[in-house]
């Protein structure tokens, strides 16, 4: 548990009560998963959501390792006998690391410097007595130092040893390391310029051959740009400050203008501030940049990747699944409502072969062997002839749609598709990935490593063990936000619901194949490795439709049962008559219901789950079709108004798919007449845009697009102006009129 002052301290940062910060780690400690504790456990929590109770574990994380760092730090300078109360009061009391670092710098172990040279020559006292201003002459002062067997030959050589001792002792000040790191920070100007190699040769980081701006206003996605130009040694790049103001700001901490040996001390200021102090400055800032770079491209790529995941599903239907492509064919395989495999053939409808009879006997003949209800086909090479094909061949009553393929390349050639498909080549599984991604999206969607989804910003370029992290807990949110259906979910996607691992959702699969399906909740206590805490987790994130109890199929904890059956009771009711039974279930009084464990958020939990029993989070799913007739880049024409899906959005943009197997860019400028700060507060991955094609570069293969241009700008609010500055225009248009008057109007 924390301590006092770390509570204090992290409840400052987060704008939450101590209270409510002890109970989170006490949940947290007795092994509870985030989101259990934000579904279930919300009288503890003070009603915390998931991402305030994963803050709270995030400084809770940082601390403790603040903590053991600090333990390392207090033993070394310990066992150097340079330890005082006052700098372990001091170490004790910091919760920043680069602080504790700061402090530590003047005690940590060394490489041999020119300052340690300088002390084996024996020139500290030289130096200190320089430092207190002893003497009249530093020549004569020097003098006393020269020793010709430790390298000592002449009072110059003693002064310039002297002069590093006392620049090392300077650029290890913690006070003037946070000034300069400051002033870094605030006035720190990145400068950019083209490595000699490129100064000739276009690159697509032209625009940063000569270029600079403040540390303080660089936008993520430019950092990580550079960042990657300098990987790619097409870029190098400084952070340059003002070293006389660095200077001016931090002499005072040493030595005054009064000082004898003012000049002296100023240059070796100079040179601590020069050789030492910027450079390693400089390196914290660009990490930090980097750092908060990072932070910015992961959360944006996150919030991409949970609006994916929240796609909506079609619902149980069969489905044909279809791979296209020219030359090979396309893969079209038969889905039942599960999205079990029934068959696999290929058809050949387009260039070159135009088999086309051929293709509409095999489709027609898979629809009513099947029952198929939809069509889903993926969005790569030749989808959009594919799609044409079949709206001219099957009933009007099928639906024909384009299904976002990103990813399925890789899920058809990894381990869990070999698994599954052991028979079957990758284009198979391919078409069966797109098939199921129209069924439920996100039951597919979690087989994929989500960096390979392709919603990310310079995903590559990022930490990736964090990345990683952040992304995994977009994918569990999700999939316990969602809910699982028990008897149908494969163990990709149970793997995600809170306390299931990997070995147990296997488990629950197994069990499955061997018994048939579950008939309640409590029936996984049978399953292998399924212990009493992780079924607590896991039992109200899973769902058994048509179950022997009706409240296994909503979200409402088997914990809560109880409350349920007094309720019902209370109202001489069948628990199953309470089910979508608005009128019986706003009756009820809940303060009636409530225990020392189960209060006010539970109650209500419980009352919007019996309302509305196992209800998606995920929006209704509707048709979209892209404009006939727009089918490659050379089809688009400026100022075409287009139908389109958000496939990626970035710091600078939209990336959308309108059909042309090329996204268009909606720069952050063209999303709306008003200002937007960050472009996934506006709009999201996967939503459904009209757009106004600007520009279209076939060359480059860039497109153009807005989304303002079809909306009508907000007229602009007239400014009051006070009787005194009214007064003045109306004096000002009467002289005008006069001299029109006078003069005439030419």
């Amino acid at each position: 548990m924390l301590k006092s002052a770390e509570l204090s301290f992290v409840s400052e940062k987060l704008g939450i009560s101590q209270n409510q910060i002890k109970s989170v780690i006490e949940l947290l400690e007795e092994g509870n998963t985030v989101p259990f504790i934000a579904r279930y456990r919300k009288e503890r929590t003070g009603n915390l959501d998931e991402t305030q109770i994963l803050n709270i574990k995030e400084y809770f994380d940082y601390l403790n390792e603040l903590n053991d760092r600090k333990k390392t730090v207090l033993k070394t300078i310990e066992e150097q006998g340079k330890l005082t109360d006052e700098l372990k009061r001091k170490i004790e009391n910091t919760f920043s690391k680069t602080e504790l670092e700061d402090i530590y710098l003047p005690f940590k172990p060394k490489r041999r410097t020119k300052a340690t040279i300088g002390k084996e020559m024996g020139l500290e006292p030289l130096a200190n007595e320089i430092f207190e201003g002893k003497g009249e002459n530093l020549l004569s002062l020097a003098e006393k130092y020269i020793n010709r067997e430790k390298g000592v030959e002449n009072s110059d050589k003693a002064l310039e040893y002297a002069g590093y001792i006392l620049a090392e002792r300077f650029s290890e000040d913690g006070e003037l390391r946070r000034r300069v790191r400051e002033r870094f920070q605030k006035e720190g100007v990145v400068k950019v310029s083209v490595t000699k190699d490129f100064e000739e040769k276009r690159t697509k980081y032209e625009m940063y051959y000569s270029y600079e701006e403040p540390v303080s206003k660089m936008p993520s996605h430019r950092i990580l740009a550079i960042r990657r130009g300098e990987k790619e040694k097409v870029l190098r790049s400084k952070i340059e400050i003002d070293i006389d103001k660095a200077f001016e700001d931090t002499y005072s901490l040493f030595f005054l203008k009064e000082h004898k040996y003012f000049e002296f001390l100023k240059k070796v200021l100079y040179d601590a501030l020069k050789r030492l102090v910027f450079p390693s400055i400089e390196l914290e800032i660009r990490m930090e940049m980097k750092k908060n770079a990072d932070l910015e491209a992961i959360n944006v790529f996150a919030k991409n990747l949970e609006n994916l995941l929240l796609m909506p599903p079609a619902g149980t239907m069969p489905v044909l699944g279809v791979d296209p492509g020219y030359r090979t064919g396309c893969k079209v395989v038969a889905l039942d409502e599960t999205g079990k495999l029934l068959e696999n053939t290929t058809i050949y409808p387009t260039k070159p072969h135009e088999k086309v009879e051929e293709a509409k006997d095999t489709v027609l003949n898979l629809i009513e062997k099947y029952g198929i209800k939809a069509v889903a086909i993926g969005n790569g090479t030749a989808s959009r002839e594919t799609k044409s094909f079949f709206k001219s061949v099957v009933p009007e009553n099928i639906i024909v749609t384009v299904v976002n393929e990103s990813g399925a390349s890789v899920y058809s050639a990894s381990k869990a598709a070999i698994e599954e498909f052991p028979d079957y080549d990758v284009t198979v599984r391919g078409a069966v990935s797109i098939g199921r991604r129209f069924q439920d999206p996100l039951s597919e969607l979690v087989k994929i490593d989500p960096k390979s989804i392709g919603v990310g910003q310079y995903q590559h370029d990022v930490n990736q063990s964090l990345l990683k992290k952040k992304l995994d807990n977009v994918v569990v949110s999700v999939v316990n936000r969602v809910g699982v259906d028990l008897n149908t979910a494969s163990y990709h996607l149970l793997k995600y619901v809170s306390g299931i691992s990997e070995r147990v959702a296997k488990n629950i699969v197994a069990y499955r194949d061997e018994n048939g399906k579950f008939g309640d909740r409590k029936e996984l206590l049978k399953v292998n490795g399924m212990g009493n805490k992780t079924f607590e987790q896991c039992a109200g994130f899973l769902r058994i439709r048509d179950g022997k109890n009706v409240l296994d199929s909503t979200g409402i904890h088997p914990e809560s049962y109880f409350i349920v059956e007094k309720m019902a009771d209370s109202l001489g009711l069948k628990v199953e008559d309470l089910i979508g039974n608005s009128k019986a279930v706003n009756s009820l009084d809940l303060k009636a219901f409530e225990t020392d464990e189960f209060g006010e958020f539970t109650l209500k939990d419980i009352v919007a789950e019996l309302l509305n029993p196992g209800r998606d989070p995920r929006e209704s799913f509707e048709l979209f079709d892209f404009a006939e007739g727009v089918e490659t880049i050379d089809d688009l024409t400026e100022g075409m108004v287009l139908n389109g899906v958000v496939t990626n959005v970035t710091r600078f943009g939209a990336f959308v798919d309108i059909g042309v197997h090329q996204d268009g860019l909606v720069h952050i400028s063209e999303l709306s007449h008003n200002f937007v700060e960050n472009p996934e507060d506006f709009i999201s991955v996967g939503e459904k845009v009209k757009v106004k094609v600007l520009s279209v570069d076939k060359d480059l293969n860039r497109i153009g697009l807005s989304i303002k241009a079809l909306v009508t700008p907000p007229k602009k609010e007239k400014k009051s102006r006070s009787n005194r500055s009214l007064n003045k225009v109306n004096k000002k248009e009467e002289l005008v009129n006069k001299l029109l008057q006078k003069f005439g109007k030419n």
